[in-house]
Parts: structure tokens; C-alpha cells; sequence
């Protein structure tokens, strides 16, 4: 189920696809802090008149609130044939793929009081199971742990990340400067490659994270450089809310300049498409955060993002 609330009235509602445009518009106005719920929207208007059964809830939009969203749908199918790649509509995944996927919670808040009476409110977390707050402002991160402890409710900073969004796109890798070898190697990853990326992934190696990268690979854009036998070396894929990660290169194959040569080309792919071009990178992988600002990716040096565990 997809949902999105905003906790100023009590009243909720259905919300209709111009009302989420609507929405969109105001979290424009908050960027880059933003980014995550606002990229989460504009994936739902552009899919929405196709995903009927999908819902989404919403109060009075004001100056001040906390719009909180819980998301499983798939909007976007991707993939990459020689350099190019073509979109489609993807339908919603069986419920089994879904039960076995992280359950998340993100949030966009201007109003701390009106995020802890959205917490408060039974109806919209479920305290009782295991879930992920993604992308908490580190300023909140007293007001989220107060309210868990109220419910007796373990919690846990599971990482803290740097906030990098791109804004001029004259410092990528021109599409010119790709070795030919290597232009011609640019791929799509596919279910058969599910395991593999899992098990290079920090976050991953278990049931839950093969189930996620097997909705982000199935769902979302990914692009990879192959080697002569047509199998992934280095990737990128984007995660459910639209930001560029699982970027990784086979450790003898690192040295090559893949990773400039694969985020330059996602991030074309998503500015094409009318998306901003964001990720999230761990305050200590200076490496990634290098690559990242070399190809002109820029962060608001006095906000961090927090990922939270609850009922771990």
C-alpha cells in the first residue's frame, strides 16, 4: 500500500492526482531537505491514473506540517539496450515480494510539533513491528527517540549519511570522453543478477535485501558495465525513493573510472526524464563522496540525514 499524510487536520482523504501535483509544489519549495518525499510523490503523479488500487491520504497542506509517506508500489520499469534505455509503468508486486521487503517510513517536516503528533497518532506508524524511519533530519533525532521510548519501543541510528544533489550537469562525464570499449559494454541489470548485487551490498546478504534489490531491478532504472562475457562488473541502481545507490565495482575491476562513467549516465537518464538527480552517501565513505562532488554534486553542509531501526 501506498499512503502519504499530512498530520495538520485530522481529517484525512483521498487524495486526487492534481492534489498530489499540488504537493509536489510545496515540497519543491523545501529542497534539497525535500528531495526523498517529494521524489516519492512525483513518482506517484506520474503513475498514478495507472495504479487504481493505490491510495494516498492527506491533510490541509500549510506553511508548516509533517507529510509522512509509507511506500511499496513500484512506479517505473528501466532498462538499457546500447547506451539507451526506455521506460514503462510497472504493475504492483505480489503481496508475498512485498511482505518480504523492509517496511519504511520517510517524512517531510517544517513543524517538529506537528511530525510528533503524526507519531503519536496509532493510525499512521505501526509501533508493534519492525520498521525504518529513512532519511530523518539528525535535528529530530531527540524528538523520534522520545516518542518511541514513550511506547517502549527500542530504536536504534542504524546510519548517518551526507545529502548530495546535483544542480549543474555540465560537470558529468561527457557522453564523448566514454571509451568506446566501454560505451558499448553499458548495460541494464536483470533478475539474474539479483544475487550478486545482494551479496555486495552493506545492506544486504539476507532474505530482506534480495527482496529489495529484486524490486529496485524490476521496478526502477539500473545501469551496469559488463565485461566480454556479457556479466556485470560495476552498477548502479536507484532505490523506491529515487535516489541513486548500490553503487559498487568488482574489486579487480575498480581503477577504471566505471563509477564516473555509470553515475554520469544514470544522472542523464533521470534529468531526461524531468527527475532530480540526488543520493544519500555514509559520512565515512569518503571515496563515493569524492567521486560524487568531482562530477559536481553539491550538499547542504548543516543538514544530515539519519536512517532509525525500531523494534530491531
Amino acid at each position: 500500500m501506498w499512503e502519504t499524510r499530512v498530520s495538520l487536520s485530522s481529517k484525512m482523504k483521498i487524495l486526487s492526482k492534481a492534489e498530489i501535483v499540488t504537493a509536489e509544489k510545496v515540497l519543491l519549495k523545501h529542497l534539497p531537505r525535500s528531495f526523498k518525499v517529494v521524489l516519492i510523490l512525483k513518482s506517484k503523479s506520474t503513475t498514478v491514473s495507472k495504479c487504481s488500487t493505490a491510495r494516498c491520504r492527506v491533510g490541509r497542506f500549510t506553511v508548516t506540517f509533517a507529510l509522512l509517506t509509507r511506500t511499496d508500489r513500484p512506479w517505473w520499469r528501466c532498462s538499457w539496450t546500447r547506451g539507451r534505455s526506455s521506460g514503462s509503468s510497472s504493475a504492483a508486486p505480489n503481496n508475498e515480494s512485498v511482505g518480504k521487503t523492509r517496511k519504511k517510513v520517510s517524512y517531510y517536516c517544517t513543524d517538529e510539533n506537528a511530525l510528533r503528533k503524526m507519531l503519536v497518532d496509532a493510525d499512521v506508524v505501526d509501533w508493534s513491528t519492525y520498521f525504518i524511519i529513512g532519511g530523518l533530519d539528525m535535528a529530530q533525532i531527540s524528538m523520534v527517540k522520545e516518542v518511541s521510548s514513550q511506547r517502549k519501543v527500542n530504536t536504534r541510528t542504524f546510519i548517518v549519511l551526507h545529502l548530495m544533489y546535483l544542480i549543474d550537469s555540465h560537470h558529468l562525464l561527457p557522453e564523448q570522453e566514454v571509451p568506446s570499449q566501454v560505451a558499448s559494454r553499458i548495460s541494464s541489470l536483470d533478475l539474474s543478477h539479483v544475487d550478486l548485487v545482494n551479496k555486495t551490498w552493506k545492506f544486504g546478504g539476507d532474505e530482506k535485501g534480495y527482496s529489495s534489490i529484486t524490486n529496485f531491478i524490476t521496478n526502477f532504472p539500473s545501469c551496469c558495465i559488463t565485461d566480454e562475457h556479457g556479466q556485470p562488473v560495476s552498477w548502479i541502481l536507484l532505490y523506491d525513493y529515487c535516489a541513486m545507490g548500490l553503487l559498487y565495482t568488482l574489486p579487480e575491476h575498480r581503477g577504471k573510472g566505471h563509477a564516473k562513467v555509470l553515475i554520469s549516465t544514470m544522472a542523464r537518464r533521470l534529468i531526461a526524464e524531468g527527475f532530480p538527480v540526488y543520493c544519500f552517501i555514509e559520512e565515512d565513505n569518503t571515496l563515493s563522496y569524492k567521486a560524487f562532488t568531482n562530477l559536481g554534486f553539491i550538499e547542504d553542509p548543516t543538514y544530515r540525514a539519519a536512517w532509525l531501526e525500531f523494534n530491531f
